[in-house]
Formats: C-alpha cells, sequence, structure tokens
C-alpha cells in the first residue's frame, strides 16, 4: 500500500521513531536549562525508576515525523533526502526551544550551538552537490542573526532594555543554516505577525497581563514550521496581500 508515492511502512516506521524521539525531547527540556548532559545514561536509569511518558510530545512528534514523510517523500540516494534528513534532526530541537523559551524564558546556549553545528553540516552536505546551496545557506545565517540582533541593539538603545532576546538572535543565525536567505526572511516576517496576533489573543482573554514578558521563541518555532510545510512562493503571496492590504498583484 502506497500513500503519495510512499510505502505505509515508512509512515509506520516515522511515526514510531516520532515517539521515541518526543519522549527525548521531554528529557531534553529538562536536562538542558540545568546545564546537563543530554546524551547520558542517566536517561535509561531514570526512565527505568520513574518512567512518566509525556504523550503530547511523544504524538506531535510523531504527527510531524509522518507528515514530513509525507511532504517530502522518501528518494533513492542521501544526497536527494537531505531535506527531509535536516528536518527529522531539527524538528526535536524546534520543539524543546518551543517548550523551555515558553516555560522559562530561555532557550539555552547548548542547544541554539547543537542546531547550528547540524546546520553547517548539512551546508558542507549540500555543497557537495551544489555549491551555491552552501553560499545561499551561509547567508540565511548572516541574515537571520543580523536582523534580530539589529532589532535587539535599536530597542536597546531607544526603550533602554533588550527588544529581543539574545537567544532569539542566535537561534534565528542557526535556522538559517537551515533555510537560506529567502526562506529564513519568510520566517521572521512570520514570526511578528504571527507575534502580534498571539500576543493580541493572549492579551485580551487575559492570560498574559499587559506588562507580562511574552516570549519570542515559540512565534519563531511556529513560523519555522510553517515555512516548512508550506511552499515559499505561497507564504509569499499570502504576506505580500497582508502588509500591502490586498493592494499586491504578485
Amino acid at each position: 500500500m502506497y500513500w503519495n508515492d510512499v510505502h505505509i511502512a515508512y509512515y509506520v516506521v516515522a511515526a514510531m521513531i516520532g515517539l521515541l524521539v518526543g519522549e527525548f525531547v521531554h528529557w531534553m527540556n529538562k536536562r538542558l536549562p540545568e546545564y546537563k548532559k543530554v546524551f547520558s545514561k542517566d536517561f535509561i536509569t531514570e526512565h527505568k525508576i520513574n518512567f512518566k511518558p509525556n504523550y503530547i510530545l511523544m504524538l506531535t512528534t510523531a504527527a510531524i515525523y509522518v507528515t514530513l514523510v509525507y511532504r517530502f517523500g522518501i528518494q533513492d540516494t542521501i544526497i536527494a533526502n537531505l531535506d527531509i534528513l535536516k528536518y527529522i534532526i531539527l524538528v526535536p530541537m524546534l520543539l524543546s526551544a518551543f517548550v523551555i523559551d515558553y516555560k522559562l524564558q530561555i532557550i539555552p546556549n547548548r542547544l541554539n550551538l547543537t542546531i547550528f553545528e547540524v546546520g553547517i553540516v548539512f551546508a558542507f552536505l549540500y555543497g557537495l552537490s551544489d555549491v551555491a546551496i552552501t553560499i545561499n545557506m551561509l547567508l540565511g545565517m548572516v541574515t537571520g542573526g543580523g536582523i534580530f540582533l539589529l532589532i535587539t541593539l535599536v530597542g536597546g538603545l531607544f526603550y533602554g532594555k533588550e527588544a529581543m532576546g539574545f537567544g532569539d538572535v542566535k537561534l534565528m543565525g542557526a535556522l538559517g543554516l537551515f533555510f537560506g536567505f529567502s526562506n529564513i526572511i519568510i520566517i521572521t516576517l512570520l514570526s511578528f505577525l504571527i507575534g502580534a496576533i498571539l500576543s493580541i489573543i493572549l492579551l485580551a482573554t487575559k492570560i498574559k497581563k499587559s506588562d507580562a514578558y511574552i516570549p519570542f521563541g515559540p512565534f519563531i518555532v511556529i513560523a519555522t514550521f510553517i515555512s516548512i510545510y508550506i511552499p515559499f512562493e505561497q507564504i509569499k503571496t499570502v504576506l505580500m496581500q497582508i502588509f500591502t492590504l490586498g493592494m499586491y498583484r504578485g
């Protein structure tokens, strides 16, 4: 049986891996804020003694992995599968950044550094087939981190406090390696749009008070997932319609 030209067995395997990775994300979310090693034998020891699975994360990750297989398919060569491979590795780190920043208002340096390191590896792998892709990824890193750094510095200059946390700056720089120049700009615009909409909702429903700090990392993560699943041109058209108040004609 095939679904979107991919054998159903791949979806089953993706779901099973997603369940395991989801529980590992739960482990990451506990260890990273405490500056403890994630890859440790403590993982096995603790789960033997007190196994309390996080079903929300497990099912979420499984669903994401299955939809990634549907979105990108399974190709014949490793190079052809680089897109789905990089997102399979990126997803648990994105979920961890979302949860930790939402709960603690921080994005651990170790997490950002790991995203950056993985991005560098994939930039090199893409360069084996097309150097232009690697150059675009490096440009995305500079652009993503640069835009948010500029916002942070300008905010500090005019308001006397950070308009954006440096964790967000590092995250956007690292994500630029995965998405390249054009897509990281799209992610930037999407994150601010989503941030504005959700912040208004949170304030209007009094879930957050007007003077409460609202972490920006979750908005970046949501925007990133949208960019993974929806083609660049479609997102660009929608954003242009929004920011030009419907005057954009393509």
